[in-house]
């Protein structure tokens, strides 16, 4: 049998009762606090505290606090009234029972209903999830289908011009085959023969000719009309030089191309007048020899002494990518989360456009973002990140393992 508690103590107000139960040294982990809108319950075995109360009261405003070895409840009275006592008067037992069935009832039912909510609650944050991945999915497809449709445009465009080309220069050699055959009829009429008087032949002197100089005249005839052989000669085929590996046919030539002279300038780009570095040797002021120093510092895990160097590298040249996404790997081993994301973002910036080059840079800038979005609970965030870079390496057991298990804890089922 529990022990009952008698040594409670109580107040009120027009609005309000508080009641202060001693816990008689038992810890906060032992209590069990269970409160309707008129039965109070406080067990900490072997002690119980039962309150069957005098008046309703808002049983959803209620609230208890445990500390300084005591229990105190407040409880806003529904009817704005000082009550006579804090408890019914009342020795029946089947009273007390129903009145405890009565708040056993209605608490299974709140917790039912909460359990109810918290599931609609997540199968709504399951929907959004799945909608979430759908958009993105039909994004996806709606940019391959544009690319697709700029390439048959691109491709349909070029053929137009070759077919025209070839047109014209068809135009162009039946032209000049023309003229030249015009040219040699001339030239095989010759001047035309006169009789002494100066007058032309008369058509007897015609009739009398040979048949045989008909027969060769139509020959020759015959022979202007074909047109002259071509002179022999050779074509010269010449390949252009190719600074990425993929056949042209399959490349995006000009996103090549853009991609290359950005990495040109960048190279270039070097900020030397940076009155603050003037007093450096001449190898620290070279980005590429701050980037290896970087490297090795966080290779030896000094990730402050690689935040330093790469931030000075940066200072000396902005549009290296490398510096921003391996300055981001620093801030995230050191926690600096906001920082990581901020720099791959900007590394993806200067990545861009994307071609076969930069792939791996760009899943690697991906990664970093999409780490921190997840160490700061932003798992939708960093979900979308994660994607991008399995489409950039589809292939990858470790990409494809991360990013199932964030749709897990998206979708709660995560261990």
């Amino acid at each position: 049998m529990p022990l009952l508690v008698t040594d409670y103590s109580w107040t009120q107000t027009e609005t309000m009762v508080y009641i202060s139960v001693p816990l008689k040294g038992a810890t906060l982990s032992k209590v069990d606090i269970f409160s309707t809108d008129e039965y109070i319950k406080v067990h900490y075995p072997p002690y119980l505290f039962e309150a069957f109360l005098f008046e309703p009261v808002d049983e959803g405003r209620s609230t208890a606090k445990v500390g300084n070895g005591a229990a105190v409840i407040s409880l806003p009275k529904k009817t704005h009234k000082v009550w006579e006592d804090l408890m019914i008067v009342t020795d029946n037992k089947e009273t007390k029972k129903e009145i405890r069935e009565r708040a056993l009832l209605k608490y299974q039912q709140k917790l039912s209903s909460e359990s109810k909510s918290k599931a609609e609650q997540k199968n709504a944050e399951k929907k959004y999830t799945l909608q979430t991945m759908m958009t993105l999915e039909k994004e996806e497809r709606e940019s391959i289908e544009k690319m697709k449709e700029m390439e048959r445009e691109k491709t349909t465009a070029e053929l137009a011009a070759w077919q025209l080309r070839q047109k014209q220069k068809l135009e162009e050699e039946e032209e000049a085959r023309l003229k030249l055959q015009n040219q040699r009829e001339n030239q095989n009429k010759g001047p035309a023969v006169t009789n002494k008087q100066g007058k032309g032949c008369s058509s007897r002197g015609k009739a009398k000719q040979n048949p045989t100089d008909k027969k060769m005249g139509n020959s020759k005839k015959k022979q202007v009309d074909l047109p002259a052989p071509r002179s022999a000669g050779n074509i010269q085929v010449r390949f252009t030089p190719r600074v990425f590996p993929t056949a042209l046919r399959e490349s995006r030539q000009q996103e090549e191309e853009e991609w290359l002279q950005r990495q040109a300038e960048a190279r270039r780009a070097v900020n030397a007048d940076v009155e603050e570095l003037k007093d450096l040797k001449e190898e620290q002021r070279n980005p590429a020899w701050l980037k290896e120093k970087g490297d090795k510092c966080f290779a030896a895990g000094d990730y402050l002494g690689a935040v330093n160097a790469y931030s000075l590298a940066i200072r000396l040249n902005r549009k290296i990518s490398a510096l921003y996404s391996n300055r981001a790997a620093c801030h995230l081993k050191l926690r600096n989360l906001h920082k990581a994301i901020e720099d791959s973002s900007q590394a993806l910036d200067l990545l861009s456009p994307p071609v076969a080059a930069n792939a791996a840079a760009r899943a690697r800038a991906h990664v970093r973002r999409g780490s921190a979005f997840c160490q700061l609970q932003l798992y939708t965030e960093g979900l979308q990140d994660y994607q991008a870079a399995l489409m950039i390496n589809p292939h990858n057991e470790t990409l494809q393992a991360d990013t199932q298990r964030i749709r897990d804890i998206i979708q709660g089922t995560a261990d």
